[in-house]
């Protein structure tokens, strides 16, 4: 059966790669829209989520790729119309609103989906059983990539709560909270803020067991998101291309250079998760995020201007 399902917030993520993966689902199907500005051609489309479920009583899926600030109010409205509910990353704007989220969709008995796209990277699992039962010895995360190609001309990313470099980096924190034997915590922090900006451009980051980060969102030409993990017993394993390819003493040996098997894996998942009547809500890369922007000693820069 192909579920009714309404996107939230018409913007580049959800015409790069919600729409599509939605078009190719046997699980759902496309029913409407909600955006200020966006449509999907050949959708219906509304101003609001009120309007769009009052005309859509068929839906049971929300799915929101609105920015984290405004999305909580999306969030709740959409669990009070008893519709199942799936959050873009970061899940939201605070870890307590989540909480929150995961209660009332608890007590409704609906499902709640907090999505990692990165976590569906081709060679994520493989890493993953790699590394199990192996002693990580260091953990480096490069991840840097150019804020104007992803984000053309979005200014939220750059205000409060909209996590700055952290937006792209805690996609690399999904990946490695998921393939670590054993979790590790934050230790220090430098986050260095354009001088006309509320959030950080680049960050470095330092957690125990010799786990460390490196966000910049000033990279131009190619992009960098590679996680790469020394072991006790000598060997070196590394995620290339935001966890699509993964190498062994410099060998790949497993996924490839495709992101577009992400976002279906994402529906896929929501689907298994509505049949089984249960949510999935895993907030430690958000944890994460929060500990350095607690911990972190702040550093001014120059001035951003997209």
């Amino acid at each position: 059966m192909s579920r009714a399902t309404c996107l939230v917030g018409i913007g580049k993520i959800a015409l790069d790669q919600h729409v599509p993966a939605l078009s190719s689902s046997p699980d759902f199907h496309l029913a409407c829209t909600v955006s200020r500005n966006g449509h999907v051609p050949g959708v219906p489309a509304h101003a609001s989520l009120e309007a769009a479920l009052a005309a859509h009583p068929e839906v049971e899926l929300v799915s929101l790729c609105l920015p984290p600030v405004p999305r909580f109010a999306a969030a709740e409205a959409a669990l009070l119309a008893g519709r199942h509910l799936m959050l873009e990353k970061p899940p939201g704007a605070t870890l307590a609103e989540v909480h929150a989220l995961q209660a009332m969709a608890e007590a409704r008995g609906l499902s709640l989906y907090a999505t990692w796209h990165s976590r569906m990277a081709r060679a994520v699992a493989q890493a993953k059983a790699w590394l199990s039962g192996r002693e990580v010895t260091r953990a480096r995360i490069d991840w840097r990539e150019d804020v104007r190609k992803w984000h053309p001309g979005q200014d939220w990313v750059f205000e409060p709560g909209g996590m700055g470099v952290f937006d792209p980096g805690i996609n690399a924190l999904s990946i490695l909270t998921e393939i670590l034997p054993r979790p590790v915590h934050l230790t220090a922090a430098v986050l260095q803020f354009p001088a006309n900006r509320q959030t950080p451009i680049a960050a470095e980051l330092t957690f125990t067991g010799g786990v460390s980060a490196g966000f910049d969102w000033r990279q131009e030409g190619p992009q960098t998101w590679d996680i790469v993990v020394d072991t006790a017993d000598g060997a070196r394993m590394a995620l290339r291309m935001g966890g699509n390819v993964m190498e062994v003493d410099g060998v790949p040996v497993a996924g490839e250079a495709d992101i577009m098997g992400e976002y279906p894996a994402l529906y896929a998942r929501m689907a298994g998760l509505l049949v089984a009547g249960t949510s999935e809500v895993d907030l430690s890369p958000m944890v994460h995020v929060a500990d350095a922007l607690t911990l972190g000693r702040r550093e001014v820069v120059e001035p951003f201007h997209f």
